[in-house]
């Protein structure tokens, strides 16, 4: 029988099995940033463990990090006091860092990609549960707790039990203004968010094949808001040509070789998975999160359901909507385009296209916040900040920002926002803040006309 993607990276990284029990799996890439490791750290010190290998750890400041001034002391006590502990922790066991203001500074799921770190064939881990994103390059990702960051710090190692396999399946063409973002929200809303639970998805088919890497990460990053595990994409034409040239990438010969091997990753065709989905492209829209989970979407057409459940119910209450009515033309005050799901190049491409020769709604706050450094410089060397100030947006500086909150960036209780970001509990964006996923696009037409419209009405 054949082996999937999955076994074959997943059996290549198995160091020691426990027969009918768990297996020490070796992790290729520690990527660490300043909420999740102090604790880790500490843990080690306290035992007087080394780490074991510091030059495979990457470290960023990202998720507690401010996005305006960003050259001033920070005014925040717990995240000035973050940065300055990672700064430390870093500083004393020779981790690789790109702090606050580097040029390779950003968020951990989009500088680590566009620096050549992740790599097909690689695992890849992380305190944070967004890692699936790096599964787009054929590589296993996945998000793990503060006390496992202490286990890969001591051994290079994880003790795990192989999740199963799943495979979502999408063929056929998108329709216009359909964006990757989309893609994931519609198969969330088809399957829900448990159906993933206890599997790694991989994804497949015409539509994921024809995405650029941007596209194929948003679709993994968002892999864990249907329970599973971690997402990958087979690596193809497309992955090498976004990671060859790279700062970390191989070179030359190396490349070669290295391409060759991962031409070999491609799941087998008598391979089996455990679970199976398969849906067409054309019947995927522009979608909306109606509620407090990103599995409660519907296509920006249609109407809120209606569901005869107690916490369905609640949802809807805490959002002030009421099943069956549409979510057109509803007043939207704050947009947010940014996150590890859609802060990239292409996203503010995307919007930018879209924004050009109009102007911000007076009634909406937008925030547009990129991933990286590198992407902020690319916005501003393409033109793309001209477009944005002229149409009255105000470009931030890098970091995770409103996706969850934890520095200025809050919506304020009882406020809609459309955002590019990954989640809509409850609190999410701020203490009593109403949350809507959708694209780019979407976001950047709600800026616009300061309150939801069907996108495709609008499209040239």
């Amino acid at each position: 029988m054949g082996k999937t993607l999955f076994d074959k990276v997943w059996d290549a990284h198995v160091v020691d099995s426990i027969e009918n029990g768990p297996q020490v799996l070796y992790i290729d890439t520690h990527l660490i940033h300043e909420v999740t490791s102090p604790q880790a750290f500490n843990e080690l010190e306290e035992r007087n463990i080394p780490i074991f290998r510091p030059n495979q750890i990457v470290a960023t400041a990202d998720h507690n990090t401010p996005t305006l001034d960003q050259h001033l002391p920070i005014k925040d006590v717990l995240s000035r006091n973050q940065l300055k502990q990672l700064s430390e922790n870093c500083n004393k066991h020779g981790i690789r860092l790109y702090e606050l203001g580097h040029k390779y500074n950003g968020i951990v799921h989009v500088m680590a990609p566009e620096l050549g770190i992740t790599q097909p064939g690689k695992t890849l881990v992380c305190g944070d549960s967004h890692t699936s994103t790096h599964g787009a390059f054929g590589a296993i990702a996945f998000g793990i707790g503060t006390s496992q960051v202490a286990q890969v710090f001591a051994s290079q190692c994880l003790l795990l039990t192989k999740p199963k396999s799943l495979r979502v399946t999408v063929n056929g063409t998108l329709k216009k203004g359909v964006l990757p973002k989309d893609v994931i929200l519609y198969i969330i809303s088809q399957i829900g968010t448990n159906a993933g639970t206890g599997y790694f998805c991989e994804y497949a088919g015409e539509v994921f094949e024809r995405m650029s890497m941007e596209g194929r990460m948003t679709v993994c990053n968002m892999s864990i808001e249907m329970g599973a595990r971690g997402g990958m994409i087979a690596p193809d034409e497309t992955t090498f040509n976004y990671v060859k040239g790279r700062k970390f990438a191989p070179k030359d010969e190396t490349f070669d070789k290295k391409v060759a091997y991962w031409k070999t990753l491609a799941t087998d065709s008598d391979a089996i998975f455990d679970k199976e989905y398969t849906f067409d492209a054309s019947e995927i829209e522009p979608m909306i999160t109606y509620g407090t989970h990103p599995g409660m979407g519907i296509k920006i057409s249609e109407i809120i359901p209606k569901i005869d459940d107690p916490s369905f119910r609640k949802s809807l209450d805490y959002m002030g909507f009421k099943a069956g009515e549409s979510m057109l033309n509803k007043p939207i005050n704050y947009v947010f385009l940014g996150s590890c799901t859609n802060s990239r190049i292409e996203d503010f491409r995307m919007a930018a296209h879209f924004i050009k020769g109009k102007q911000k709604a007076k009634n909406v706050t937008a925030w547009l916040v990129p991933g990286s450094k590198q992407v902020e410089a690319q916005i501003e060397a393409e033109g793309l900040k001209a477009v944005f100030e002229a149409a009255g947006f105000e470009l931030r500086q890098p970091g995770c920002s409103a996706c969850l909150a934890m520095n200025d960036d809050k919506i304020p209780a009882g406020e809609y926002c459309v955002s590019t970001s990954n989640r809509n509990f409850e609190g999410r964006q701020g203490q009593g803040a109403r949350t809507i996923l959708a694209s780019p696009l979407v976001a950047a037409a709600t800026a616009i006309e300061g309150k939801i419209i069907d996108i495709t009405q609008h499209l040239n």
